[in-house]
């Protein structure tokens, strides 16, 4: 069967911008190698080639299985990728000029972005109707759960600066609550399509409030609570704040209700005062949030050195591989938007956050236009996810807010994250090219 000259021109433009995101990628690789080395890295020609096999195993599978799907969120995913890849090994190389015993990282992120891009072609392989998520809403709810709790499991589950989310494989370390957060976003998704009549009119009374009947909270209450608890003993209170904001997005979206919003907002005040109450390390947090400088050489010494890098990096940035990225401890992980910002500066910053803005732009468009309700709050779930986890490391680097332990979608070093935001982008391909492809249905 032959594509629609529409649908064609869509999968064209996604290869040209998939050229463009490699094209980029190799010339930041080669900066960096040129400015380190004064060489071309020797590994140009092979890293290319292996980012050019995996832009055509996407596009191949997306032109094939999602015809007609977003033309950006690919490229924007990949690009984002790769500008991650080529800063983890810009850091190698700043640690490995102090300590000649450092094991590179960026090789290891090379071998996830390979299983993310796996993982992204057989979710658009398995998953051909989305809906099929509907179908199954108790056994991902429950699947999703138990996810959260294995890293409490004696022997698997190991504890990292607090918080107690990592399962320990032997060979790499696995946080589970990445993909615990998809399921989640599928379970309230099925449920509140199902009651969102019941959930949007008030039938019941507390006082002088008219509310929905308890009965339907009730599922979807008890998986919420549920797995708030699992994360007061794992003491993550990134991943609990990104659970939260699931459920209250989610509701609003599905019922346009703004006491709910309200309602959530209590409700966070409430369980932030818990926590701070309740967790030694978030008490430090907070202090760090709110004046650094007393312990800059101690318990802030982290984000204090990141402060001193976005003040490095000013307007344009010193350059690529002309920072000291290693000044700074985890800065793969937590911080390397700080590392960006040194060397990139304000420009490649504000670049930066324009590629996720436009992501998460195009996603909320691919919510809109999705066939039916299920569909909707499925992406307005996942694409919330994205955005809440973006908004909560920067602004926590920032000094926004209080920094947590999330990492910065496809830029941030890890395996977990990159897998699951593949799969990620996969089920928005799937809806948006459900909405373009099928027919509308009169009723």
């Amino acid at each position: 069967m032959s594509i629609p000259a529409d649908l064609r021109q869509r999968a064209n433009t996604e290869l040209g911008l998939l050229v463009l995101a490699i094209i980029v990628t190799l010339s930041a690789y080669a900066l960096v190698g040129l400015t380190v080395s004064r060489v071309v890295p020797a590994g140009l020609l092979p890293y290319g080639g292996a980012l050019v096999a995996l832009a055509l195993a996407g596009h191949l599978m997306t032109r094939r299985l999602a015809t007609g799907a977003d033309p950006l969120l690919l490229p924007l995913a990949f690009l984002l990728n790769g500008l991650g890849l080529v800063m983890v090994r810009r850091i190698d190389f700043a640690l490995a000029a102090e300590d000649a015993e450092h094991t590179a990282l960026a090789p290891l992120q090379t071998v996830w972005t390979v299983v993310g891009v796996a993982a992204f072609c057989v979710t658009l392989a398995l998953v051909r109707d989305y809906r099929v998520l509907d179908r199954y809403r108790y056994l991902i709810g429950a699947a999703s759960l138990v996810l959260l709790l294995l890293p409490l499991v004696p022997g698997i589950g190991t504890e990292i600066r607090g918080a107690r989310i990592w399962l320990d494989l032997g060979i790499a370390n696995l946080q589970p609550g990445e993909f615990a957060k998809l399921g989640i976003v599928a379970f309230f998704a099925s449920y509140l399509a199902e009651k969102r009549p019941l959930l949007s009119v008030a039938t019941s009374r507390i006082g002088p409030l008219h509310v929905p009947p308890a009965r339907a909270f009730a599922p979807i209450a008890t998986a919420w609570f549920v797995s708030l608890a699992v994360l007061v003993f794992e003491k993550d209170l990134g991943l609990s704040l990104l659970f939260f904001g699931i459920f209250v997005v989610l509701l609003y979206v599905a019922t346009s209700r703004l006491a709910y919003v309200f309602a959530g907002i209590g409700l966070f005040g409430a369980g932030a005062f818990f926590a701070w109450s309740a967790f030694a390390h978030v008490q430090q947090r907070i202090s760090i949030w709110l004046n650094p400088w007393p312990q800059a050489n101690d318990a802030a010494f982290q984000p204090v050195q990141s402060m001193f890098a976005l003040g490095s990096g000013g307007i344009a940035g010193v350059g690529w591989g002309q920072g000291r990225p290693q000044s700074i401890p985890d800065v793969q992980t937590d911080f390397i938007f700080s590392a960006f910002g040194e060397e990139l500066g304000l420009i490649g910053l504000t670049a930066l956050l324009l590629c996720y803005f436009i992501f998460v732009g195009r996603g909320y468009r691919v919510a809109m236009n999705a066939r039916d309700e299920f569909g909707t709050l499925l992406i307005a779930g996942l694409v919330s996810v994205f955005a809440l986890q973006v908004f909560v490391i920067v602004g926590g680097v920032t000094r926004l807010i209080p920094l947590t332990g999330l990492t910065l979608p496809f830029l941030s070093y890890g395996g977990s994250s990159l897998l699951a935001n593949y799969v990620l982008v996969a089920l928005l391909l799937r809806v948006s090219s459900d909405a373009e492809s099928r027919p509308e249905v009169t009723p």
